[in-house]
């Protein structure tokens, strides 16, 4: 696997396990949903309702997921690929598909040759070329932002949108007669009832109204369907965005809140559990939510070491205080092959150079300086072990200066060039 990367140095260092803040004080069950010491507040009409004593349950977050989404770029791209089943392949896999796909047994991952012989109508187009993904992407992004300025991105088809200032606008302008007539856009999870007289329900409902118009604005403007989870943190959004698929929106009331987080059947479906952790966690005996809840704090910090343990623990009682941090401008570029198709050197050195010019536009394009290379090599033995090796140096200053017309990317190229005796680039951006 070669690859090409922008990496920027203050990420480099970052904790992967890095701990949560401290977990918020939930809201019982009934009782409006909140704690009976909590402090009163009047909605309009003179009506006292109750208000958490603590900020954190009182954000509005939503999680945006857009349905297969290259698929649905290339449908745009080409309409005749519409109402047909369609799968977007990636060396030998089908990555993605369509949900006409899905419905006739076209599952992600799949290989190309299993899903041929599923579905031999499936119409598959090569998605090797993510550029148009990529610009999709950030397109989506931006739109979101004219929402909120503070929006997540996570990956090509995920973000995150705090809405909690924007919704509490919304819910102070709200008069009485507007208040009681206040409904949920899309599904209430669990069909919880909704109480008007809890804040917590009335900025969570007006959280759905604003996300039922950022997905009205996403098709408008850009032809897309999504789903949405709007909850009061980043993971109950995102666990409750894939309740109701496709292009569909759920919104996750306190109360089932422990309702949404015992429905996992296993701690690896719970996001911020990864692999190594799932695996760790099994060796301990423990697989269900429910396990990961009752099992002992002090083993789990001497096995895992405190922060993972306090925070994965957080995480399965629904705690999440993880800011949505605004992700602005990409921090890293980078472009990367499997090499498999190639037999030779002269093949290899021919590759790079595609990716190399590939990467050196996207650059260009961005306007900033990179000032570090990084070149990466994994190696892949036959039990599917893989190895990894990474070498980086300074870009000089003439090089970076020279970036920008046609000519002077063939000068750069020159320089990346002579570096290709390891397999991928890297480039960190100056402050």
């Amino acid at each position: 696997m070669e690859k090409l990367g922008v990496e920027p140095e203050e990420e480099a260092g970052r904790d992967e396990e890095e701990d949560a803040a401290k977990a918020m004080d939930r809201a019982e069950a009934g009782e409006a949903g909140c704690s009976r010491d909590a402090p009163v507040l009047e909605e309009p009409g003179g009506v006292p309702w109750l208000v958490p004593e603590g900020g954190s349950s009182s954000r509005v977050i939503v999680h945006v997921d857009l349905d297969c989404f290259y698929a649905q770029v290339e449908m745009i791209s080409n309409p005749e690929l519409k109402g047909k089943p369609l799968g977007v392949q990636q060396k030998y896999l089908v990555v993605t598909c369509n949900y006409e796909a899905r419905k006739l047994g076209i599952k992600k991952l799949m290989t190309v040759r299993d899903a041929k012989e599923k579905c031999p109508q499936l119409v598959l187009v090569n998605g090797e070329d993510l550029t148009r993904y990529r610009e999709m992407s950030y397109k989506v992004t931006e739109l979101l932002e004219e929402f909120s300025p503070v929006v997540e991105r996570l990956g090509f088809d995920e973000n995150f949108v705090d809405l909690t200032e924007m919704v509490e606008k919304r819910r102070q302008q709200l008069q009485s007669d507007q208040l009681s007539a206040l409904t949920v856009c899309g599904h209430v999870y669990n069909d919880q009832y909704v109480n008007l007289h809890d804040i917590l329900h009335v900025r969570l409902l007006v959280g759905s109204q604003i996300a039922a118009e950022m997905r009205e604005a996403m098709y408008n403007q850009l032809g897309l369907t999504g789903c949405a989870g709007v909850a009061s943190n980043k993971l109950l959004a995102k666990l409750v965005s894939g309740v109701f698929k496709p292009n569909q929106q759920t919104v996750l009331l306190p109360e089932s809140s422990q309702v949404l987080i015992q429905s996992l059947n296993h701690v690896k479906e719970m996001p911020g559990i990864g692999y190594k952790t799932t695996k760790r966690l099994e060796a301990l005996g423990i697989r269900s939510v429910h396990d990961l809840q009752t099992f002992s704090s002090k083993i789990l910090e001497k096995e895992l070491g405190i922060s993972v343990a306090q925070r994965i623990q957080k995480l399965s009682f629904g705690e999440d205080n993880s800011p949505v941090t605004p992700s602005g401008p990409p921090q890293s570029f980078s472009e990367e092959d499997s090499f498999k198709k190639c037999s030779s050197e002269v093949e290899a050195k021919n590759k790079i150079e595609e990716l190399l010019a590939s990467l050196l536009n996207r650059v260009c394009q961005d306007g900033r300086k990179p000032h570090t290379i990084r070149l990466i090599i994994r190696r892949y033995s036959p039990e599917n072990h893989c190895s990894r090796e990474s070498r980086q140096c300074p870009i000089p200053s003439h090089v970076i200066q020279k970036l920008g017309t046609e000519n002077e990317r063939h000068s750069c190229g020159r320089f990346f060039q002579r570096q290709r005796n390891k397999l991928g680039f890297s480039t960190i951006w100056k402050n």
